[in-house]
């Protein structure tokens, strides 16, 4: 037995095949079931907005046609001519570390995020309710989920922030020494300033205004909340000298903060720019009390924070070439059970016979009886141990399917 993988991801394809390529819960159960009619003994389907994945356990000699059969499927799917091309293909244990990889974050567009591990438990959890993963896939799956949480515990790769709202808001905390308990302006609403207004509730900000173009949008995101006030983006001047720091994240041409319409600075204040193009007129930090940072001073933080990421992902690597090593000796330590038990009914079905002869031509009484059975199955057994022994002591594959399809062969084994 061994395992595959076959379909498209953020390195393969782009988003409007992705999309094509995309399962929702009842085409999974409904592949799954496909793949099962079709012969194919296992099958895991792992779908998300970056990834679409089959993986399938089979024996060896069926690789090439269960293979074909699941692209033949993606192909049916996405409807795009000559989209095999972004279709990729790994066997064997190139398959198993994909999705080693893939569980431990280190495939991801974020490398190290966390999200994915939990897509992976439900994709196992969805076909072992179906019955479609079975010892192999749930083995693999079992030891790929456990290995990536030891990974994200132990080497913690995605503790190192890499957005730029969340070390944005860690830069101002070790400018200011503490967030907790200060006031804060932002200017601008979108999907970065959610992101910074988020983290900035984490560290406990007293008071946040948010000034906006669009006032409603605000108050009805936050109606009654203690710490968020809205505020109409032409006051925004109003409350500079009431807060201790000030996000800027909107997506404006022109400055949103000009220098000749500041205020008075009273006190030190710290204004965050993540905009591009810049929302501060860089002369307000030449301000007396103001101190002005933008993204450029955050890039250096990314930048070394992705290397950090990058260098414990190679660490990761070591890891999962381990575990993989593991499955493998696991996996070559049950191939030769179908034979081994082929082999076991064979005796016994020949000590069954045996016994029913002797039994009608040998008056036997029940002490002689036991004594004749156990001769009779230890002979057997010594018969057998050495070949067995062998069979499981062989490091070389190639031998072992040789010695296994010549068994089968034999002595009709019927392994399937």
């Amino acid at each position: 037995m061994d395992i595959s993988v076959i379909g498209i991801n953020h390195d393969t394809a782009p988003t409007d095949v992705r999309e094509k390529a995309a399962f929702t819960n009842s085409q999974k159960v409904g592949l799954l079931n496909d793949l099962l009619d079709y012969g194919i003994r296992e099958a895991v389907i792992l779908s998300t907005c970056n990834r679409s994945e089959v993986y399938i356990a089979y024996r060896n000699k069926e690789c090439a046609q269960h293979i074909s059969y699941v692209k033949e499927y993606y192909k049916s799917k996405i409807m795009l001519e000559g989209c095999e091309k972004y279709l990729f293909v790994k066997k064997g244990k190139d398959a198993a570390k994909h999705l080693f990889d893939v569980s431990a974050g280190l495939k991801s567009v974020v490398i190290g995020e966390d999200q994915i591990l939990g897509q992976v438990k439900d994709a196992i959890m969805t076909s072992m309710e179906i019955g479609a993963s079975k010892k192999i896939l749930n083995k693999i799956f079992r030891e790929a989920i456990t290995t990536a949480k030891g990974i994200k515990q132990g080497l913690k790769i995605s503790e190192r922030p890499l957005s730029v709202s969340y070390i944005g808001v860690k830069y101002l905390k070790e400018k200011m020494k503490t967030l907790q308990g200060k006031k804060a302006l932002m200017i601008g609403f979108g999907e970065m300033g959610k992101l910074a207004l988020n983290h900035l509730l984490e560290e406990g900000v007293d008071s946040i205004y948010i000034a906006n173009r669009n006032i409603e949008k605000v108050k009805s995101a936050f109606p009654n909340h203690d710490v968020i006030r809205s505020l109409a983006f032409s006051d925004r001047y109003d409350v500079i000298n009431d807060v201790d720091m000030i996000i800027c994240s909107t997506a404006s041409p022109h400055k949103v903060i000009k220098y000749e319409d500041m205020p008075s600075i009273d006190k030190d204040i710290y204004i965050l720019d993540m905009a591009m193009p810049t929302d501060v007129d860089i002369k307000v930090g030449e301000m007396e009390g103001v101190f002005l940072y933008d993204v450029d001073d955050l890039k250096e933080i990314s930048k070394n924070n992705m290397k950090e990421r990058k260098r414990l992902c190679k660490h990761a690597e070591g890891i999962i070439s381990k575990d993989i090593r593991g499955f493998y000796d696991w996996m070559n330590s049950i191939k030769v059970d179908p034979v081994i038990k082929g082999i076991n009914n064979m005796c016994r079905e020949v000590e069954s016979d045996t016994l029913d002869y002797i039994n009608r031509k040998i008056e036997l009484n029940c002490r002689e009886k036991k004594i004749v059975e156990k001769m009779l199955s230890s002979a057997l057994k010594r018969v057998v141990r050495n070949p067995v022994l062998k069979l499981k002591e062989e490091k070389d594959e190639q031998k072992v399917e040789n010695y296994m399809e010549m068994l089968d062969d034999l002595f009709d084994l019927r392994m399937g």
